[in-house]
């Protein structure tokens, strides 16, 4: 009866630790919206530090500094045309001003209404995940800078 008891703790024990090692990887996929807020302002300083045009190749890098799991960052003109994209190449230059997400919400044009106000912001929409392949909720932080609106944004489960 010992040895059985014995065999089982030793086979539970590493199994237990290896599922409670798995959990935070998995609670990690996704990023939170304290993480989007503070990729926006480290954007944001970035391009203070470093202008635009170095910024924005920056920020096109799927694997640079402005890029983490389901987390990128956009910067719109005031126009609605994409300035940088971290996840789509195929945005840049692009004018978005009336793309519409599942619901008929025009995100970009409400986005940059909102931005005129010259103060951070948040905003809901509905968006396809680039991790999970899904259109899901999403909450975006967004801060104008001069003549353009960085956003970076966090799905919301």
């Amino acid at each position: 009866m010992y040895i059985v008891q014995s065999l089982r703790a030793r086979t539970l024990l590493p199994l237990t630790l290896l599922c409670a090692l798995a959990l935070p990887a998995a609670a990690d996929e996704f990023v939170t919206k304290a993480e989007a807020e503070a990729m926006v302002k480290k954007t944001v300083a970035y391009i203070k530090a470093n202008g635009k045009e170095k910024s924005y190749a920056e920020v096109n890098r799927k694997d640079g500094p402005f890029t983490d799991r389901d987390l990128y960052i956009t910067v719109y003109g005031t126009d609605g045309v994409v300035r940088a994209h971290g996840a789509n190449l195929k945005m840049i230059n692009r004018n978005l001003m009336d793309i519409k997400d599942v619901d008929g919400k025009e995100f970009v044009r409400e986005r940059l209404e909102l931005a005129r106000k010259k103060a951070p912001f948040w905003q809901e929409y509905k968006f396809t995940n680039p991790v999970s392949k899904k259109t899901e909720p999403k909450a975006m932080y967004c801060q104008p800078h001069e003549d353009v609106v960085v956003c970076g944004g966090a799905y919301l489960k």
